[in-house]
């Protein structure tokens, strides 16, 4: 499954710094806890309702779901391997997805950044549409590349 052709995720409420990985590679990856969903039976409503596969840590969960991802480490380092292992495409191009959110990004112009974000002149900013926050290719984009490039 790559990023851009791959399903839409739900990640239960385990994987949630997994989340922010597999966003910042361009994944639809929608967190439980985000939506307020922690119920195991609500979770699997939800996936099923947005057409979503699950990702989750509970194999009994996994089981019950008509399309899921077991994954069994704990750590994110080890959880991004299993999902290569799984065929996942885990790499970084232009930020598209809000990291907090998972909300669509936009590309910022001159004069339409807020004040702590670097000059758009100097590096590219985006914002989402849905919370508003910016993102830009700064140390955390560095710290998450280098930690692809080690799978």
């Amino acid at each position: 499954m790559t990023s851009r052709s791959s399903p839409r995720l739900l990640l239960d409420a385990m994987l949630g710094k997994l989340s922010t990985y597999l966003r910042m590679c361009g994944y639809d990856a929608a967190y439980a806890l985000d939506r307020g969903v922690e119920d195991d039976d609500a979770v699997l409503a939800l996936a099923r309702q947005e057409g979503r596969t699950l990702l989750t840590r509970d194999a009994g969960l996994a089981g019950r779901a008509g399309d899921a991802l077991l994954l069994e480490s704990k750590d994110v380092t080890d959880q991004l391997r299993e999902l290569r292992a799984a065929g996942c495409t885990l790499s970084l191009d232009d930020p598209s997805r809000c990291s907090a959110c998972n909300g669509d990004l936009e590309r910022v112009e001159s004069g339409e950044t807020p004040q702590h974000a670097p000059d758009v002149d100097e590096r590219r900013v985006w914002r989402c549409r849905n919370c508003g926050q910016h993102f830009w290719k700064g140390s955390h984009w560095e710290s998450v590349e280098e930690t692809l490039s080690k799978l």
